[in-house]
């Protein structure tokens, strides 16, 4: 079984139908992220057609400006999604530090209702990795997801410690930064993820498929000194221990995705 934690499936154009092609055939469980209303609205749509997608809602750094004053209208929607994600700070990408604020409180309002409705959080933490701990340290985040960390191996290590999961994505076909952090992720700790369709767009001009999930694995099965196999079966190992701990995702794991993990 092959986990994709971090995709962005509403950002897909013509690629759509090809993309929940390649999900189903491979039967690729696709936590599809969102950045905003619309995407979170789009993805649920997307979810409809593929009983291996799970649509949640989330408010990305760059985007949170536009709901900070807001933030009342975000609750039914928090409260709807089974999870939450994509939400964080991004204090490299982001250079306009008069926009950090707007980031702040809009994450703290959604670590405020993970905290509260027991959530799990997918995360966003570039440039502000030791901003995000602290955070989820005051909140008392349970089991934090950290997608594509790429900071400091010190704040890998304290969120590990912490109780933080990570994602390795398609950056580590790429970069030895990236496959050094891969070396420092506990096994029981390790997702994998595509950040599909621009992730590798970003990094080699291409459109992202979610086949490229299993390049990842076995990329980091090299750089652990492993096999492919087992990689995927810690991932999936992984991501069920973290759907096994919240009732939400529970039913969803006995619902919608009975036929792939039930």
């Amino acid at each position: 079984m092959l986990i994709d934690a971090h995709a962005h499936l509403d950002k897909y154009g013509d690629e759509l139908d090809a993309a929940l092609a390649e999900i189903e055939t491979d039967r690729i469980i696709t936590w599809a992220v969102s950045m905003d209303l619309p995407s979170y609205e789009r993805s649920c749509e997307i979810a409809a057609r593929c009983e291996l997608v799970l649509p949640t809602f989330g408010v990305h750094p760059k985007t949170a400006p536009e709901y900070a004053d807001r933030l009342g209208e975000l609750s039914p929607w928090i409260e709807q999604s089974p999870a939450i994600g994509e939400i964080g700070l991004d204090f490299h990408w982001v250079e306009d530090a008069s926009q950090y604020p707007a980031q702040l409180k809009v994450l703290e309002y959604f670590l405020a209702a993970a905290r509260e409705q027991k959530k799990l959080v997918n995360l966003h933490t570039k440039g502000a990795e030791k901003e995000i701990l602290n955070l989820l340290e005051r909140y008392h985040i349970e089991k934090p997801i950290v997608h594509w960390y790429s900071g400091p191996l010190d704040i890998l290590r304290a969120l590990a410690d912490f109780g933080a999961y990570f994602t390795v994505g398609v950056e580590i076909l790429y970069s030895e930064t990236i496959r050094e952090i891969a070396r420092a992720v506990p096994v029981d700790r390790l997702l994998t993820e595509s950040d599909n369709p621009g992730g590798l767009k970003w990094l080699n001009g291409t459109v992202g498929m979610p086949r490229v999930i299993g390049e990842v694995a076995a990329c980091v099965a090299t750089v652990k000194q492993s096999t492919p196999e087992a990689v995927e079966a810690a991932v999936e190992d992984n991501f069920l221990r973290l759907i096994d701990g919240d009732p939400r995702l529970a039913a969803l794991r006995a619902g919608r995705l009975s036929n792939a993990i039930g």
